[in-house]
């Protein structure tokens, strides 16, 4: 199955409960930091929920 990548570039700070935790559904927490996941409906649903705080690695 084909992955993604996606990187952090937005603090969590004064963000709301919901997208922290979807940051952490994604396997980041911190800034810069990167996680490469499957590429599924569900990872691009959440990815478009905190699109303001991640970036879409090639």
């Amino acid at each position: 199955m084909a992955t993604i990548k996606i990187k952090q570039t937005g603090s969590p700070i004064r963000r709301t409960q919901d997208q922290r935790a979807t940051l952490i559904g994604l396997g980041l927490n911190k800034m810069h930091r990167v996680s490469e996941l499957q590429d599924t409906p569900e990872v691009r649903g959440m990815i478009r929920k905190v699109q303001h705080m991640v970036e879409v690695l090639d």
